[in-house]
């Protein structure tokens, strides 16, 4: 699994364009990959995440709920969206992936393809 570019062209803005970059830790075990993306401020229903070809695509926009008839005088978090953008290796089973949103933390699991776990060979004798 590599890291790639999140910025998308093609008739988006450059404020559209604009997003934080989510901290993410990746574990990876012989069943597969998980990944814990920090992504505070964003709601399941702001949050989406899709899979092209072997690039795995995670987009959300942090929802500040304000009172009527106020605005905020001073934002030190400027964007208010986060994209990260994952290449990922075949050997990983993305019909599979399972998310989970808790506390601000994304959890993505993603297990490995049958082809590429790790398989016992039994040794024979004569």
């Amino acid at each position: 699994m590599s890291e790639q570019n999140g910025a998308r062209t093609g008739g988006e803005s450059a404020a559209e364009q604009a997003a934080l970059l989510p901290p993410v830790d990746v574990i990876e075990d012989q069943g597969g990959i998980t990944l814990y993306a920090d992504v505070p401020g964003v709601s399941r229903e702001h949050l989406q995440l899709h899979v092209e070809g072997d690039n795995l695509f995670l987009d959300g926009q942090i929802a500040v709920e304000m009172p009527k008839d106020m605005e905020a005088t001073h934002v030190e978090v400027p964007r208010s969206r986060y994209r990260r953008v994952f290449a990922l290796s075949r050997e990983f089973d993305t019909g599979r992936l399972t998310a989970d949103l808790k506390n601000g933390v994304l959890r993505l699991r993603i297990p490995k393809a049958e082809h590429a776990k790790p398989k016992r060979i039994q040794i024979s004798t004569e």
